[in-house]
């Protein structure tokens, strides 16, 4: 029991303030990647910044508005809206959706019902719920069996506005509408 005696105890209590150095040298660790993490953090937002650019706005299947839509971003139309909309994204009309306006975008897919012109557009799909009440100019369009179009279209054509290159070729509607005198 010699070992257990007190002068054996403050020897060991002597041996514990060591210890306690090595703690402060854990605190001070702790705090340097804090200052790292922040200096990451603005990496990855900076990477992010092109897809906020591409948002997507909705207008929910229970929404009605009357207006004019203008962005850079993509719309989602699952109600009724009525008025132009001009984005330089892309335009998705839903099942059941309804617009009454006419329409500028990059892409313009139709399930719904679009009552009003389509121009300038790179790409329009019309899919087999879709029906459409207009003129379509675009660079592509799909046509899905069980679609209802009644309208005119134009696509394929390589000039600004749908205009041929001059050559004189192709339907005498499009050459009509392309002759300026």
């Amino acid at each position: 029991m010699a070992i257990f005696n007190s002068p054996a105890s403050p020897q060991k209590r002597e041996n514990a303030p060591p210890p306690e150095t090595p703690t402060p040298r854990a605190v001070e660790t702790r705090p340097e990647p804090s200052f790292a993490s922040p200096a990451t953090a603005p990496a990855p937002a900076t990477q992010r910044a092109p897809a906020n650019q591409l948002k997507e706005s909705v207008i929910a299947s229970d929404l009605t508005i009357e207006g004019k839509i203008e962005g850079s971003g993509h719309v989602r139309l699952a109600g009724k809206f009525k008025g132009d909309v001009n984005v330089q994204g892309d335009l998705t009309i839903e099942v059941g959706a309804k617009l009454n306006g006419g329409v500028k975008a990059r892409k313009v897919i139709i399930a719904g019902e679009l009552e009003g012109n389509i121009d300038s557009a790179e790409r329009v799909e019309l899919l087999d719920s879709g029906a459409m009440i207009g003129d379509i100019k675009a660079g592509t369009v799909t046509v899905a069996a069980g679609s209802k179009m009644r309208g005119q279209v134009e696509f394929g054509w390589s000039g600004k506005d749908g205009k041929s290159n001059g050559s004189g070729n192709g339907k005498g509607a499009a050459g009509e509408n392309g002759a300026g005198a």
